[in-house]
C-alpha cells in the first residue's frame, strides 16, 4: 500500500527533528518546515534518503568540513545556505 502524501510529508519532519544529536535536529527540521510542502517527489525521495545518513557525516557536508556524495551534493548545498543564513 502507497503511504499518502501527508503521511509522508509527516514522516519525514519527524525523522528531520529526532535526530541523533541536537544540531541536526535543528538544522535539518527548520529546513523541513521550510521546504519539505513544495518539494516534488524525487526530491522527497530524495530527502528520505539523506536522512539515512549518519548524523555526523550530514554535519560535517552541511558545514563544509566535508564533501557530500555527488547524489546528495545539490540538496545537502540547499540546507546548507538555509542554515548559513539562519546563522548569520
Amino acid at each position: 500500500m502507497a503511504e499518502l502524501y501527508e503521511h509522508r510529508l509527516k514522516r519525514l519532519r519527524m525523522r528531520s527533528m529526532r535526530r541523533g544529536i541536537k544540531e541536526m535536529d535543528i538544522i535539518l527540521s527548520a529546513f523541513a518546515d521550510e521546504h519539505l510542502a513544495e518539494m516534488s517527489d524525487a526530491e522527497l525521495l530524495q530527502y528520505d534518503s539523506l536522512l539515512n545518513e549518519n548524523d555526523q557525516d550530514l554535519y560535517q557536508w552541511v558545514t563544509g568540513q566535508h564533501s557530500p556524495p555527488d547524489e546528495l551534493a545539490d540538496l545537502v548545498t540547499r540546507i546548507a545556505v538555509q542554515f548559513q543564513d539562519k546563522t548569520a
